[in-house]
């Protein structure tokens, strides 16, 4: 496997070109674009810059709305329901959460519920869009279904990652940014491009045997919950999955389980769908609504300051704190830029050619 390091400023004006060429407006261009990019400079390869080509088979296939009217369609005066008109979720997701950080700033707390929107990149780029206002960000969104239930061999929820970030004083916030799988699809995507087996505990074959096979979902196979089986605790990866699910989907309209559509391009939506798209759900949260601001982020920097001091069961690997290993990939890939599998360069200089944008 061979890495090709790009500046971040070269992939970012790459991935806009596309989402240009796409229609997109300028302002979607560059937020989509950003959201990809976060990802790749917080060391999440599997949503960045690499998905940029689903989305494009997406828009081809009329499945994506280049230039989408998102709107409230319903509102109180802490909660919302979203309707992102089949958009890109990279520029949905934003506006919802947007308008949770709104709702919190006058009322304390803000709650949104989308409908008819598409996979918005990383759920911790949206949560932490509520650090920056002394508010705690919670973002999750359901997805394709790929993953098994506990005791089924049967493919009824998506990865459904949640994440809830926490503003802290001197450090970076503390970012909780999990799949409810036992792994995220896109890991398994890396994984084959790079034509390495996966950990045991990850998918299981369409026997529901456990395989190492990162080819296993193309032959019928599973994802597994979070935790892999029932002795190492996949009814809690399948509790939390079906919680993103129902908060995500059944809340706003979209459409869950095994009728929400495919992020892949080759196959179809379901034709009887419960709802429109996909869902995803956003809260933000005042932190002086329950104590100063001050104060909080006092204690979280002490609680982090306790958590990354304790005592490690090996020296050469200190307790993480949750978002550190993501704060320090950034710092690193800003400086010396983002690295690429050669098969990912590959896929976007033939989507360049074909799009006609200037090949990386």
């Amino acid at each position: 496997m061979t890495f090709l390091t790009f500046p971040e400023s070269k992939l970012r004006s790459f991935t806009e070109q596309v989402f240009l060429k796409m229609g997109c407006p300028e302002t979607d261009a560059q937020l989509a674009a950003d959201v990809l990019l976060r990802s790749d400079l917080r060391g999440i390869d599997s949503h960045g810059v690499a998905r940029l080509v689903g989305y494009v088979r997406l828009w081809e296939k009329k499945r994506i709305n280049a230039t989408p009217n998102v709107r409230v369609v319903h509102e109180t005066a802490t909660t919302a329901a979203v309707d992102g008109d089949a958009g890109l979720g990279l520029v949905v997701a934003p506006f919802a959460m947007k308008v949770a950080i709104e709702k919190a700033k006058t009322y304390g707390t803000g709650w949104v519920s989308v409908k008819n929107s598409n996979h918005f990149g990383i759920a911790g780029y949206h949560a932490l869009l509520a650090t920056e206002h002394d508010m705690i960000g919670i973002s999750m969104t359901n997805a394709s279904p790929l993953v098994a239930p506990t005791y089924a061999n049967e493919r009824l929820l998506g990865t459904n990652p949640m994440c809830y970030a926490f503003p802290a004083g001197k450090y970076p916030p503390v970012v909780v940014d999990m799949a409810t799988s036992a792994a995220a699809n896109g890991k398994l995507e890396i994984a084959q491009r790079a034509k390495q087996p996966i950990p045991e505990g990850w998918a299981q074959d369409k026997d529901g045997r456990p395989s190492t096979d990162p080819d296993q979902l193309k032959a019928g196979g599973s994802l597994l919950p979070l935790g892999g089986d029932k002795a190492h605790g996949s009814h809690k990866g399948y509790g939390l999955g079906a919680t993103v699910d129902i908060l995500s989907a059944v809340l706003s309209g979209a459409n869950y389980g095994p009728w929400v559509p495919p992020f892949v391009a080759f196959l179809e939506p379901p034709a009887d769908p419960v709802g429109e798209g996909i869902g995803h759900f956003f809260g933000a949260m005042r932190v002086d609504g329950f104590r100063p601001a001050a104060d909080f982020k006092h204690h979280l920097d002490n609680w982090i300051e306790t958590f990354r001091n304790a005592r490690p069961v090996d020296p050469a690997q200190p307790v993480i704190i949750p978002g550190a290993p993501e704060t320090e990939f950034e710092h690193e890939r800003k400086l010396h830029g983002i690295p690429l599998i050669d098969a990912v360069v590959n896929d976007l200089n033939v989507l360049a050619e074909k799009l006609g944008v200037k090949k990386l």
